[in-house]
């Protein structure tokens, strides 16, 4: 049995203001290479398909297309749950008829430790599907005490094991959207702790031979058959360093035979350069990230003119600057001067403090325009 484990598509999602939906169209088309060309039985998507509850239509259209040509033109199954970003009420829609076509979409607290059994020349591999789980819903459904997330997946993993129980033979594979015990988190995973309790033990998937897991952006090995595939695009510049994939998982008579990585396709690299202004325009040890997304970090003194549109001029993809923080001093002018000073002589201490120069003439004329127009609109109402 073949499984392609994947999860955190965040459909919809952008960067720093950038639509990702061709990034994500190109993993779609390398997704369905890989289902088609390496016969893989069922694609796995462990939780947070879009990366918002109401997602947008064109993210829609993607997920109708991936589903679609996984099954049609791969002739795979795919089994996907609901993440913290998604609704499960909207990926819930039409499930039941989905489930004839291949596509089983688990959402909720309803069917958990229901399997999709997929068949091969073996006894049967029982996938059991586990959505995020909304600590309250679980205790409202399950008649929980502990409100934590650890805990309700303590009782997911316990109507697992007892239908598990009732299939002797059975190669199991559990799917699974948590923060688990030695996982590495980024800045781009919303937190989901409740009650101060986030992280969930890894020993609650003892004696399942593979568990799929959601959450983290980053591809994790946490054991053989624990392991996070990470999200198949990078979302902020603090994944520039992951290495983006989805993993092949065989599963033989005896249960895990073999794991591999397969990378997914990168639509452009990331780099997180620091320097200061004259350096990122000059120096040619930037040049092998001219054409990439950059976040720039600048260490001038003082906020130099106009940084993001000089910096566009090299770096047509500078998706982020982060600049000296402003540190308006009035040095040793007495605050009650303030009072005696005209507003303008203010602005032009504010921007000599803030810059470490003083404006020059073009600033001057501009401040005192600006302030003459002030003047004569208070002066009309």
């Amino acid at each position: 049995m073949r499984f392609l484990h994947t999860s955190d598509w965040h459909l919809g999602r952008h960067l720093h203001g950038l639509s990702l939906h061709d990034a994500h169209q190109a993993f779609i088309d390398h997704l369905v290479e890989i289902a088609r060309s390496e016969q893989v039985d069922a694609v796995l998507i462990a939780g947070d398909l879009y990366d918002r509850a109401v997602p947008p239509p064109d993210a829609v259209g993607l997920w109708d297309q991936a589903q679609t040509r996984l099954v049609l033109e791969a002739r795979t199954q795919v089994v996907v749950i609901a993440g913290n970003h998604d609704s499960p009420a909207r990926l819930g829609v039409s499930s039941r008829l989905l489930e004839r076509s291949g596509v089983h979409v688990r959402v909720g607290t309803g069917a958990v430790g229901a399997p999709v059994l997929l068949e091969d020349e073996h006894t049967a591999v029982a996938c059991y599907p586990v959505p995020f789980l909304e600590p309250a819903s679980a205790v409202a459904d399950w008649g929980l005490e502990d409100r934590g997330h650890a805990a309700a997946l303590r009782a997911a993993m316990g109507r697992v094991r007892s239908d598990l129980a009732g299939r002797p033979g059975h190669r199991s594979v559990v799917m699974a959207h948590a923060f688990v015990f030695g996982g590495q988190g980024c800045d781009t995973e919303r937190d989901i702790s409740v009650g101060g309790v986030q992280h969930v033990p890894s020993a609650v998937f003892d004696g399942v031979d593979y568990v799929a897991l959601g959450h983290l952006h980053g591809r994790q090995r946490l054991a053989d058959g624990l392991r996070y595939s990470g999200s198949p695009l990078a979302f902020s510049f603090s994944e520039a360093a992951h290495v983006k994939s989805s993993y092949l998982v065989d599963l033989d008579a005896d249960g895990l035979r073999r794991v591999e990585e397969v990378p997914a396709p990168i639509p452009r690299r990331m780099a997180r350069l620091t320097g200061s202004v004259e350096e990122l325009l000059n120096s040619p040890a930037y040049s092998a990230y001219e054409q990439c997304w950059v976040e720039a970090t600048l260490t001038d003194a003082v906020r130099p003119l106009s940084p993001h549109e000089r910096l566009k001029r090299r770096f047509p993809h500078l998706l982020k600057l982060v600049v000296p923080s402003l540190t308006a001093d009035l040095g040793s002018r007495d605050l009650a001067d303030l009072d005696r000073l005209a507003p303008v002589e203010v602005a032009l201490d504010f921007v000599t403090e803030v810059r470490g120069r003083p404006a020059d003439g073009d600033e001057v004329a501009l401040l005192h325009r600006t302030f003459d127009e002030l003047r004569r609109l208070e002066a009309t109402r």
